[in-house]
This record gives C-alpha cells, sequence and structure tokens, in this order.
C-alpha cells in the first residue's frame, strides 16, 4: 500500500507519439516502482499526443491504481484537452487546470 502523502511529478514537452512513448515510459516506470501514492503528470509543454499516447496514460491509470495509488493530469493545452474528450477519456482520468490544483484535489 503506497503512502498517500508521497507525490511524484513527471514532466513531459513535446509530441506525445509512438516515437515519443517508450522514452515516457521508461520514465514513469520508476514512479510506478517507487509507488508514490499520487502521480501528477504536468502536461503544460505537450504539444501532441496521439492514441499510443492516450494508451500510455489507460496504462498508468491500471498500473498505478493496482497499487492504491491515484493519478492526475493537468496543464493540458485545449488541443489536447478536446483530444482527451474526444477519446472520452476525461471521464475516467483526474485532469485539472494546474499544478496547484491537482495537488489540492488529489
Amino acid at each position: 500500500m503506497p503512502e498517500s502523502d508521497t507525490l511524484g511529478i513527471l514532466a513531459l514537452e513535446g509530441d506525445l507519439d509512438l516515437y515519443q512513448t517508450p522514452t515516457v515510459k521508461g520514465k514513469m516506470e520508476e514512479l510506478i516502482r517507487q509507488q508514490n501514492g499520487r502521480i501528477l503528470v504536468d502536461l503544460t509543454k505537450v504539444t501532441y499526443i496521439d492514441s499510443s499516447g492516450l494508451a500510455f496514460f489507460i496504462e498508468c491509470l491500471q498500473r498505478i491504481g493496482a497499487y492504491g495509488g491515484k493519478l492526475g493530469l493537468f496543464g493540458l493545452q485545449p488541443t489536447i484537452q478536446h483530444i482527451f474528450e474526444i477519446a472520452r477519456l476525461d471521464q475516467v482520468l483526474h485532469i485539472y487546470s494546474d499544478e496547484k490544483a491537482a495537488r489540492a484535489a488529489l
């Protein structure tokens, strides 16, 4: 069981696509291995996301949830937010406007 007050933050930038997702998975793996109670992903500098990027977040949600942790995303640009809405992932992922809101809610 994770310590609910432990917090890991992963800041991403650029494209989150088929080519970049493996690198991002490696960075997230460390936070999951540590079983942080809360993991926040900063997407303020992400400019593009494709289906592999969306699948990455679903996998993270499942893996973090398996040990009782929580995943939150924040800082989505309007175009990225729209992609999450079209895929209806805004209904299963915790998405916040900024880091302060994410920290307060999780």
